[in-house]
């Protein structure tokens, strides 16, 4: 029988591997309390499911017990219209069991996709709250993870794992009875012979599971070897250093032993198909044999038919039995599963509105840092008694070692992070009072790492401002010195820029990103290291962009561009997360410090024509 086939599935599906032990949550009051809220809502469609799975639970039992009338009433007295009746009556409540099951899948689909739609909604939205710290020390990966595959998950919860218990405890429930009211000696030897067949199941589940893992950790051992051995640079150095046989050797030993695993998972499950079928095979000889002597010796008044029908509701038992046996890991999964999602709701949002949110009176731009203190950690301290202030359409360049803290402090005005201690104001108003909407509306920033969706020129732009004219497209693009090259392309701004914008150079995603922010028309604008990583004749229009801006704007620019740093009306340069210079270039240049360092090292290549000396 191979793996993941209809019999194997419910077997592996009953074991934990260690890891699910060691995560296996603790399910409280509490957990259950919160999942069941997201069914509440629901609760008419979760009644309609419950009155569905329970007429179709006893529907699918009815052809069993009319097989007894048939035998009895038809086949045993040789009534044809009785035979008939009966064989219709079995095909139509199997038919009608059917519909029935066709309308309660729906509804619990409906269900399921109606709680993950509120799930993936809710998640999303709580995410967008989350603070750039968030984002910085959580994996990517793991952030898609809860929005998709864990929220995914619920749905089979929903459809498979509660439907499961409720289905086969109804079907138990309606077996059981339907034996009793047969005969209670029959229905008591068939309950005894049902784990006859629940622990050899279960024995073989076992060994298939670990033998299935085994077969993963190996499989995982030979994709790892080819990954390492096959890809470019791997196969290069195999090659450099002689490695060829060596490596075909560990391939071989890995690809050997895999294939013993596979054979023994197969044969295991062979076996066990023979263990099963030999099992069930006992139940109903054993009721035959005792209905076979209750009739005889004891001349009961069991018939043929009733006998038959007891046989083939013993048969229902099997698999409900065996389900809700290990119904207790598929739960602790489910609940593993909204674990894991809780946990994510549950991560506080650090940057949030204050209760009354603040709108200065006035827009300027101005921004002032009053003796601020922050850390990403309490172990260390990234900015260090932060203070000055940026008067409206004024400038600012920040300078500085790399690592210094000079990304920190913008990201510090639109609240990307919150200070530790101090305060940083916007015109007059400590940015943790203002509303977070207008604030982050009124601060616009060029990043040296360019972020374009995978869109058109004409998307990324709108981005901005959704209902920007043609024309304010067209000024935006000429005063970011980009409009000659869109107006160049074959389709113009609906130019498909690919994703990341992979399809432009860095000089020309930079200069899109410039009149992106210029659309927004923010009141103070941050240009964080906007030319670093281009080259000379991009760096040099990018600049012819930027100088009239920053004259016209309040702005903020952290560059290590001499020519950047000349337009500022003031320089801070940043040491150890603390201001150690402050002043004009000229008067930096001769301090003899920080910056003379900086200029000596990174500026001096600049013509002295152009440094102003």
């Amino acid at each position: 029988m191979p793996p993941g086939g209809r019999m194997g599935g419910p077997i592996m599906r009953g074991f934990m591997d260690e890891e699910e032990k060691k995560n296996a949550p603790k399910i409280t009051g509490a957990l259950i309390k919160r999942v069941i809220s997201y069914l509440t809502p629901y609760w008419k469609q979760l009644l309609l499911v419950l009155v569905a799975i329970s007429l179709s639970s006893v529907l699918n039992l009815m052809p069993s017990i009319l097989t007894g009338k048939i035998i009895d009433e038809g086949l045993g007295k040789r009534n044809l219209k009785m035979l008939v009746f009966f064989i219709v009556a079995s095909l139509l409540t199997n038919l009608g069991a059917n519909l029935i099951g066709v309308l309660e899948s729906y509804i619990n689909t409906w269900i399921a996709q109606h709680i993950t739609f509120d799930m993936r909604n809710q998640m999303y939205s709580h995410l967008q709250k989350m603070s750039q710290r968030f984002f910085t020390t959580n994996n990517q990966g793991d952030i898609i993870t809860r929005m998709t595959s864990d929220i995914d998950g619920v749905e089979n919860v929903i459809t498979n794992t509660f439907r499961s218990i409720l289905s086969n405890s109804i079907t138990l429930v309606f077996a059981i009875i339907a034996m009793f009211s047969k005969n209670w000696i029959m229905a008591l030897i068939g309950i005894a012979v049902i784990p006859l067949f629940v622990i050899p199941t279960r024995r073989a589940g076992k060994t298939r599971w670990a033998l299935t893992n085994e077969a993963q950790a190996c499989n995982d051992e030979i994709n790892g070897i080819l990954n390492e051995t096959l890809s470019v640079s791997g196969q290069l150095l195999v090659k450099l250093f002689g490695k060829e046989k060596h490596e075909y050797d560990r391939y071989k030993e890995a690809n050997s032993r895999m294939v013993k695993l596979n054979i023994k998972e197969r044969m295991a499950g062979r076996w066990f198909f023979v263990v099963l079928t030999t099992v069930t095979n006992i139940g109903p000889m054993l009721l035959y044999l005792a209905g076979g002597i209750l009739m005889i010796k004891y001349n009961s008044s069991l018939t043929i038919g009733d006998v038959t029908v007891l046989v083939a509701l013993l048969g229902r038992t099997y698999m409900p039995v065996n389900s809700l046996l290990n119904i207790q890991v598929d739960w602790m999964r489910s609940m593993a599963l909204f674990t894991r999602i809780f946990d994510y709701f549950d991560m506080p949002v650090e940057i949030k509105n204050s209760e009354i949110p603040v709108i200065p009176a006035k827009t300027t731009g101005q921004v002032e840092f009053d003796h601020v203190f922050f850390s990403y950690d309490p172990e260390r301290e990234i900015l260090h008694d932060i203070s000055f202030t940026l008067d409206s359409g004024k400038s600012i360049a920040i300078v500085g070692p790399s690592g210094s803290g000079k990304s920190t402090i913008i990201n510090l005005i639109p609240r990307l992070y919150d200070v530790c201690d101090g305060r940083v104001l916007f015109d007059g108003e400590d940015v943790r009072a203002i509303d977070l909407d207008y604030l982050r509306r009124n601060v616009g920033v060029v990043s040296q790492e360019t972020y374009l969706f995978n869109g058109t020129i004409r998307d990324n732009l709108l981005y901005a401002k959704p209902d920007a004219t043609e024309e304010e497209l067209i000024d935006a693009c000429k005063k970011a010195n980009i409009y000659d090259f869109i107006k160049g392309q074959e389709t113009g701004f609906d130019t498909m820029v690919g994703n990341r914008g992979l399809k432009l150079s860095g000089g020309e995603k930079q200069r899109i990103s410039i009149a992106r922010v210029l659309l927004k028309d923010p009141a103070l604008l941050i240009f964080d290291e906007a030319t670093s990583a281009l080259d000379s004749i991009s760096e040099s229009k990018i600049q012819e962009a930027i100088d009239p801006i920053i004259e016209s704007r309040t702005s903020i620019l952290i560059a290590h561009r001499l020519s950047t740093i000349l337009a500022a009306d003031e320089i801070l340069v940043i040491k150890d997360g603390k201001i150690a210079e402050r002043g004009q270039h000229k008067d930096l240049v001769k301090a003899g410090g920080v910056y003379t360092e900086l200029y000596n090292t990174q500026f001096k290549r600049i013509p002295d024509s152009e440094d102003g000396d």
